[in-house]
């Protein structure tokens, strides 16, 4: 066991379709991060097969923990507390990470830490960005997930916007699907919209009732189908990139749009975004500039971070182990855990 000085947390997540460990130090020094993706297997069948994932996942959790453990030069007696991901999620997935963690932890008697992914995805931010402390106002963007969030603390969150639909990733997919660009969609739709007129369709910004930072996707997503059943019926040809490029330029409006609102009405001097979305190019250009704008630090996470990955995982674990939080052997996979 170390000193209070240097807390080591073996850190795993499993809530889709990668295998993640990692090991990190102190909340901010990763000294491993593997991640086993699945992305081939499921982009035969056009998406994720849960089943197929929990079934990956036990196969190769083992192998991506001791990878984990001899890339940061430790074993399992050099460590302080296992953390895992314990929702939202895939159920099948999820329990794979957590019935490892609660054995590890229990076979080595370690402190147990269950993280919130979400939670994770915030807590990339902090990994290089080493400045970055609460408050700030953070835009997590992924395929399961769109939730503007007020960060007051380590631990302490307040959503104020969610998508009431679908996420703004699911989105991407079922539109690169719909198109013809296939899984996952959205670095596909990324890659076709660079060679696309972003002004060539004009697709809906969608508003929701009630909330001024609500999304909603779902609209966006049938506008599209209809364009494209639409051409199909005059027998007009569908410019492949022209659609990607505009789908992708509404998507990144309304995401910005909430943005701007909430750093305005929320007086914010610092923003971040987080998830597999936070990665697109295009949407880290216009939320920078219009941060620069209004004299708003910006902060991301690299791309290797902005997917599911355990270093996140471990440093949100690490704020909470400090604050002295701790789980029992009773933590279960909760796969629509909310947050804050």
């Amino acid at each position: 066991m170390n000193s209070v000085q240097e807390v080591r947390i073996l850190a795993i997540e499993s809530s889709c379709d990668e295998t993640a460990a990692a090991v990190v130090v102190n909340g901010r020094d990763v000294r491993s991060n593997i991640i086993s993706s699945q992305i081939d297997i499921h982009t035969l069948y056009g998406g994720v097969v849960p089943e197929i994932a929990s079934r990956k996942h036990m196969e190769r959790i083992n192998q991506v923990i001791a990878q984990a453990l001899d890339t940061a030069g430790m074993s399992l007696d050099d460590l302080d507390a296992v953390a895992v991901t314990y929702g939202p999620g895939l159920v099948g997935a999820l329990l794979v990470g957590v019935a490892e963690a609660k054995a590890v932890a229990y076979a080595k008697k370690l402190p147990l830490l269950g993280v919130h992914h979400i939670e994770g995805h915030i807590s990339a931010n902090y990994i290089e960005n080493k400045d970055l402390e609460p408050p700030f106002l953070c835009l997590v963007v992924s395929g399961g997930h769109t939730h503007l969030v007020q960060v007051r603390d380590y631990g302490v969150y307040e959503v104020v916007g969610r998508t009431r639909d679908d996420a703004a990733g699911e989105a991407f997919d079922k539109v690169a699907r719909a198109i013809g660009l296939g899984y996952p969609g959205g670095p596909k739709i990324e890659k076709a919209a660079c060679a696309g007129n972003a002004d060539a369709i004009y697709f809906p910004r969608a508003k929701v009732g009630g909330s001024d930072y609500d999304f909603s996707f779902s609209g966006l997503k049938s506008s599209v189908l209809n364009y494209l059943n639409g051409c199909k019926m005059k027998n007009i040809p569908v410019n492949q990139a022209d659609v990607a490029a505009s789908f992708q330029k509404a998507v990144i409006d309304v995401l910005v749009s909430h943005a701007v609102h909430a750093m305005e009405q929320y007086g914010v001097k610092k923003f971040a975004i987080a998830g597999g979305v936070a990665s697109n190019t295009a949407l880290r250009s216009s939320m920078k500039a219009a941060c620069k704008e209004r004299d708003v630090h910006f902060y991301y996470p690299s791309p290797v971070l902005c997917t599911d990955n355990a270093a996140m995982i471990g440093t949100a674990a690490y704020y909470d182990y400090i604050a002295g939080r701790r789980d029992g052997w009773n933590l279960n996979a909760v796969p629509n855990l909310k947050l804050g």
